[in-house]
């Protein structure tokens, strides 16, 4: 479960990244079916790994810091992930929302890495 987890989720960045390089390049391709479907399906996919996971594991968020703060990281990559890629007004403002998401990446990885908190 764990490893289908970081699989999906690593599928998630690999793909809201490429789709930020189609945006910077103007490219046709990103407003393709496939491309505005598969983040819905794959983001789905994950949620739905980590509730199973939250459950079976027993940590629930009311219970367990790490996990507030990773799912707080999560609000904050999807709030910058839609700002980049749907509301940024410029190629300035869309690529500090990337460097945003980005850190939000690294910072839900180290956080589930470490079990710990580095924020709250």
């Amino acid at each position: 479960m764990k490893h289908a987890h970081m699989l999906v989720a690593a599928c998630s960045v690999i793909l809201f990244i490429f789709r930020f390089i189609l945006l910077l390049k103007d490219d046709e391709l990103r407003k393709r079916k496939w491309l505005k479907i598969t983040p819905h399906v794959i983001d789905t996919v994950l949620f739905t790994l980590g509730i199973i996971m939250v459950i079976k594991l027993s940590l629930y968020p009311w219970y367990v810091d790490w996990i507030n703060e990773k799912l707080f990281m999560v609000l904050a990559y999807i709030a910058a992930g839609y700002y980049t890629l749907k509301l940024a007004p410029n190629r300035i403002s869309q690529l500090v929302g990337f460097i945003f998401a980005m850190v939000c990446i690294t910072l839900i990885v180290t956080i589930a890495v470490n079990k710990q908190t580095y924020l709250f």
